[in-house]
């Protein structure tokens, strides 16, 4: 009973228009105060304080800013160059060039977002000058912009395993191969529409074209080196990672490339704060909200219905999964993991899944929800910069919601496409 009513609060406030992360706080308030437990009810500044202090959550600051860094700094323009010598002759153009950038841009960001609105820009700009559609630009430009939190690094990742007490690195390595599927997924998506559409390609890339664009971005694509090598060297952690990618990236800007200057910084800065501290916010609030669950022995009482309905981990698979895109439809990917893990986690532990490749799962779930409305993000962040509707684009984006779905789930049923890598350095 107890948990319907905090669900019921819960979609309340936010079906009201409250922000997820007040919608959380209010929840919890309001169920400590029917209960009339004013003991824990005190802990709810001590709870959203404890949220927030992990070191391993150091990292999503550090990522968030070097992706602001990189796409102030010229980065994405030689990503692009680079990826349009590579594959602008395939069909589908410079549809196969956006996925193919947003694969390379993921192994420095880890943010959806930065991806749609840095390198997205650059992307949508040039094909429209080559004639594609605007709405085929703009959903093709949302759907690989989602790449990003999959392909390592990741802030979901981070945030997946400073809840689930996994290993940040073993998630990194977990996500490299779904991530190459979604990738190949959309491009034979692109495939698909470019021939039907008959929409144009470019000619072959010269040898000497191809040099030179790669040559110019050979230091970019050192990041995902810096970043993944350095972890499983075990020379630094993940959180001094993401440190050590915006000190090269800040490098790239300000002294290789010169395309930052110093008067830059503060607005660099302050974007970075303002995007950190409502990521933060909702982790704080949802530390108070993991409490009232774990208080409620919510939890204990989802393993109890959960094996009730069925003994099986393939039939939880399918539910879990069900239940994260429907939640991703309404709520934040981040809200959705803060909310989800401290109940799912612990049946995915009685169910003998590995948390790992469960990480993975619900990072793909979370994607999807980027794309679909009323609270797909990148579906907003594109819509803003392309002038493209929120409905014209949710038309044209299905197809790669499809493919990143079909993803999802032979990922959930085949485990060991993301716990193969991890399995190597265990």
């Amino acid at each position: 009973m107890t948990a319907l009513l905090i669900f019921a609060l819960l979609i309340g406030c936010i079906l009201a228009g409250i922000p997820i992360a007040a919608a959380m706080g209010i929840t919890s308030i309001i169920t400590f105060v029917l209960l009339g437990d004013a003991q824990n009810l005190a802990m709810f500044a001590q709870r959203m304080y404890a949220s927030t202090t992990s070191f391993t959550l150091l990292a999503i600051p550090f990522f968030i800013l070097t992706g602001n860094l990189m796409n102030t700094g010229g980065i994405t323009n030689r990503i692009f160059r680079f990826a349009r010598a590579a594959v602008g002759h395939k069909w589908g153009g410079l549809g196969q060039v956006n996925v193919i950038a947003s694969m390379i841009f993921s192994g420095m960001s880890g943010a959806a977002v930065a991806d749609a609105a840095g390198l997205g820009q650059i992307e949508m700009k040039a094909m429209e000058d080559q004639g594609y559609d605007k709405n085929f630009s703009a959903a093709i430009t949302a759907a690989s912009s989602t790449i990003g939190p999959v392909i390592p690094p990741s802030i979901p990742f981070v945030i997946y395993a400073n809840l689930a007490s996994v290993s940040v690195g073993a998630l990194f390595l977990a996500g490299f191969l779904p991530g190459i599927l979604m990738g190949l997924a959309l491009m034979v998506a692109v495939y698909v529409i470019s021939r039907k559409r008959n929409y144009p390609r470019e000619a072959r890339a010269t040898l000497k074209e191809w040099l030179v664009s790669f040559k110019e971005a050979l230091l970019p694509l050192g990041t995902p080196v810096i970043i993944i090598g350095g972890i499983l060297t075990g020379f630094f952690t993940p959180t001094e990672a993401s440190v050590m990618a915006t000190i090269y990236a800040l490098f790239l800007g300000l002294v290789v490339y010169r395309e930052i200057k110093i008067s830059d910084l503060p607005d660099i800065l302050w974007n970075s704060i303002v995007h950190t501290v409502r990521v933060m916010f909702i982790i704080a609030s949802a530390g108070f909200f993991s409490w009232l669950l774990i208080h409620q022995r919510i939890p204990n009482q989802m393993i109890t219905a959960m094996t009730t309905l069925s003994s099986s981990p393939q039939v939880f698979l399918g539910i879990s999964i069900l239940i994260l895109l429907i939640l991703g439809c309404f709520i934040e990917g981040i809200a959705v993991f803060l909310i989800t893990v401290p109940v799912l986690l612990p049946l995915v532990h009685h169910f003998g899944l590995d948390p790992v490749q469960y990480g993975v799962i619900m990072t793909l779930a979370s994607m999807l929800g980027l794309l679909t409305p009323p609270v797909g993000m990148c579906l907003y962040a594109v819509s803003s910069i392309s002038n493209v509707s929120i409905g014209e684009l949710t038309k044209e984006v299905w197809p790669y919601l499809i493919g990143i779905l079909l993803v999802l789930i032979v990922v959930a049923y085949v485990p060991a496409i993301s716990l193969i890598l991890p399995s190597l350095i265990s």
